[in-house]
């Protein structure tokens, strides 16, 4: 394939999971800036630069704000990444002729019909987070218009932080949990995003895409598997109880869908991927930790 460079932390969960996954024939290059650190993706001159050093033939952008909550009073700060960052990386990819893959969200959307959301669904979010993601899909469109646009949800790892590892510690100091349970998604492990973001990159895949774990669930029952399958595994000794929540009893600064469960079957026809079921998935990365 050649060079694909990739956007991001080298923290972060997808990142690292991008750089375990990397397929034999591909150099994946980590985009830098002139003095050698992270690059910044809010700098268009610095990204242009970075971009005519490397010259890959395809970029995967694996940088984002994602602090939900935080966008809320931060709204300038995370568009800077998910809008303005997104759109000079995918601006300067298509000025040296690289594919573009971009990293989105469920969060795009809003209400539900309690139906899997098609790739063409409208879009409605219902906070900062998820309106600056949706702007940097518009701008990437705009930029790099045969881009991948692969759209995911409630992203875990044994690596940095997440849900699942935010249970373990949790479960291991307290008495009892409770976990809201009228929120329904699917629970994706970053190594099987990060597979289908090569997929997209390698074939050079256009559109919007889905990807997610399959099946659906509930925070609540998300924590339950958690809880059980460690057990299982013996990566915890005891079966801590866990209350289930109504939204409001668990208030954040910024609303979550209720219902952001997304249609994955074409998108896995797509990208010649099948996605494993969330549970399975969950299984795996927790052997990662015995």
């Amino acid at each position: 394939m050649g060079r694909i460079a990739i956007a991001g932390s080298e923290r972060g969960q997808l990142f690292h999971e991008l750089r375990r996954t990397c397929p034999a024939d591909v150099e994946l290059v980590a985009l830098s800036g002139p003095d050698g650190q992270r690059l910044d993706i809010r700098d268009a001159e610095a990204v242009r630069r970075a971009f005519e050093a490397v010259q890959p033939q395809a970029l995967i952008n694996a940088a984002a704000w994602t602090a939900v909550d935080r966008a809320e009073h931060e709204p300038d700060a995370a568009r800077a990444v998910n809008a303005d960052g997104a759109a000079h990386l995918a601006a300067a990819a298509a000025a040296v002729g690289a594919h573009v893959v971009q990293v989105s969200t469920d969060f795009v959307f809003g209400d539900s019909d309690g139906r899997p959301f098609p790739t063409d669904a409208p879009t409605a979010p219902l906070g900062v987070y998820g309106q600056t993601k949706l702007e940097g899909e518009e701008r990437v469109r705009q930029a790099a218009p045969q881009a991948a646009i692969i759209r995911t949800a409630w992203v875990y790892s044994s690596h940095g932080q997440n849900f699942v590892k935010s249970m373990l510690r949790l479960m291991r100091e307290r008495d009892e949990l409770g976990v809201v349970a009228d929120q329904i998604g699917s629970p994706t492990w970053a190594r099987s995003l990060a597979q289908a973001c090569w997929a997209a990159a390698v074939q050079r895949v256009s559109g919007t895409l889905h990807w997610s774990g399959a099946g659906v669930a509930s925070w609540y029952d998300f924590a339950l598997a958690i809880r059980d399958e460690s057990l299982a595994l013996g990566l915890l000794q005891r079966a801590t109880p866990v209350r289930p929540l109504a939204t409001h009893e668990y208030p954040t600064p910024a609303a979550r869908p209720a219902y952001s469960v997304m249609e994955l079957g074409p998108s896995g026809a797509a990208l010649g991927l099948q996605p494993a079921h969330w549970r399975a998935d969950l299984v795996r990365m927790l052997g990662e930790l015995e």
